[in-house]
């Protein structure tokens, strides 16, 4: 059995037995294309925010908390 990258992306909108081809029903975290190739994988992770120290340090200080309640 020979699998492909769906490389078309995802489809939701046709039953899963007329599904296109080089489509999937389940994608998550993945990008088709990279570099203008076709070579399918897992996406980047994100970069860290700031300058790797923890929130709420001198270099990062906490400015605002908040605190929201409704009333019916």
């Amino acid at each position: 059995m020979e699998l492909k990258f769906p490389l078309r992306g995802l489809n939701l909108g046709s039953p899963s037995s007329e599904q296109p081809q080089g489509t999937s029903r389940s994608l998550n975290n993945v990008r088709p294309y990279f570099d203008g190739r076709a070579c399918g994988g897992q996406r980047p992770g994100l970069d860290k925010w700031g300058n790797g120290t923890q929130v709420g340090a001198a270099e990062q200080p906490i400015v605002v908390l908040l605190s929201v309640t409704t009333a019916s």
